[in-house]
């Protein structure tokens, strides 16, 4: 039980690099990489408004990213499993709803990883 409650730890620290990296690509990532990774149009995402609206999401990913990863250093014990399980728990609920506006491959990307990690650290 000990061996699936540290997998999933090693899965949660990974769901935050996952969300640095995303920030990366919705803040640094050229137009044309976007519009490949995102599922968008390269016309959509060379348009100002859409750099910006990609950029401010990308804070968020990285902000969240960045929590998910710090905690680990600043809480110990059942602290850090809650705020993990509420974290983890947030990524979910983002996911569902960008899965079901934005691309399912959210769903896959995103989500699934999220729900594994919340459910072998809830073991």
């Amino acid at each position: 039980m000990e061996l699936l409650h540290n997998i999933g730890m090693i899965l949660v620290f990974l769901v935050g690099i996952e969300h640095i990296a995303i920030c990366y690509l919705e803040i640094f990532a050229s137009p044309e990489t976007q519009a490949k990774v995102f599922n968008m149009s390269s016309d959509f995402t060379k348009q100002e408004s859409a750099r910006l609206a990609l950029a401010n999401q990308g804070v968020y990913n990285g902000m969240l990213g960045l929590m998910i990863i710090i905690v680990f250093f600043m809480l110990k014990g059942e602290t850090l499993i809650l705020i993990w399980q509420l974290l983890m728990g947030f990524i979910i609920v983002v996911a569902a709803f960008g899965g079901f506006t934005a691309t399912k491959k959210i769903f896959v990307v995103q989500m699934l990883p999220a729900i594994v990690a919340l459910g072998l650290i809830s073991l």
